[in-house]
């Protein structure tokens, strides 16, 4: 019996644990499905206000009935009294009190109202104060678990697969070299134009002082110097 016992102890530790596993590794699901379930309280609780305003707003409507009511009565009272009508203004007398009863009745009942309305509404606002406030913090946590995800992937990418990066590096520097060729390539096409294509004769011929390169330079200066205005003579 204390073996087996002891099987059963073991057995409700590994649900524990099974259980506090589950709820850690989805603890941001829990939670925000707990701000989802009290929102909806909080809705329901708006309805049920709406309710309670809706009496409050019925016993005001009634209020004003019976009060018109009853100052039509007081004045048929004092009418019959006038008349001398004794039995009858006792008549409308009762109906009077019986008036006075019920106002004092509907009276007591809006007062109840209002207070139940406005401690309602102090108990929902804080209510929705409070989801606000859940709701950055979820926020934050769904950021938060984000980054750890996304850390975790870099992490493990580094660590069990650091031959790719390695592959990217090698193929940045095998394009890196690529364009590194065809520059060397296209500058020593131009040095070979230079040494032996038209250009390296005309060179050498401007150089020898033959051909439209030749006076080009002399030529220049001479334009420029005829553009030149002389200074004018010195009157001091």
């Amino acid at each position: 019996m204390a073996v087996f016992s002891k099987m059963l102890t073991m057995l409700r530790g590994n649900l524990r644990e099974i259980g506090q596993s589950v709820v850690d590794s989805n603890a941001t699901t829990i939670y925000e499905q707990e701000i989802v379930e009290a929102t909806a309280h909080v809705a329901t609780a708006k309805h049920d206000l709406t309710a309670v305003m809706a009496k409050e707003m019925q016993a005001g409507r009634e209020i004003e009935r019976l009060r018109a009511e009853l100052q039509k009565y007081e004045e048929l009272a004092v009418q019959a009294l006038q008349k001398n009508e004794a039995g009858l203004a006792e008549e409308v007398a009762a109906r009077v009190a019986d008036l006075e009863v019920a106002l004092a009745e509907q009276e007591e009942a809006r007062v109840q109202y209002a207070g139940h309305i406005a401690r309602l509404k102090d108990m929902i606002r804080n209510a929705e104060a409070t989801l606000r406030e859940h709701e950055r913090q979820l926020a934050m946590a769904k950021t938060t678990e984000s980054v750890y995800k996304a850390t975790a992937t870099i992490s493990q990418n580094m660590g069990s697969s650091g031959s790719r990066l390695m592959g990217a590096k090698e193929s940045l520097e095998r394009i890196r070299q690529r364009h590194q060729d065809l520059a060397d390539r296209m500058q020593a096409a131009e040095v070979l134009e230079g040494e032996f294509g038209t250009k390296a004769l005309e060179n050498k011929l401007a150089q020898a002082g033959i051909g439209e390169r030749a006076n080009r330079k002399a030529e220049v200066m001479a334009r420029l110097q005829a553009r030149v205005k002389p200074a004018p003579p010195d009157q001091g």
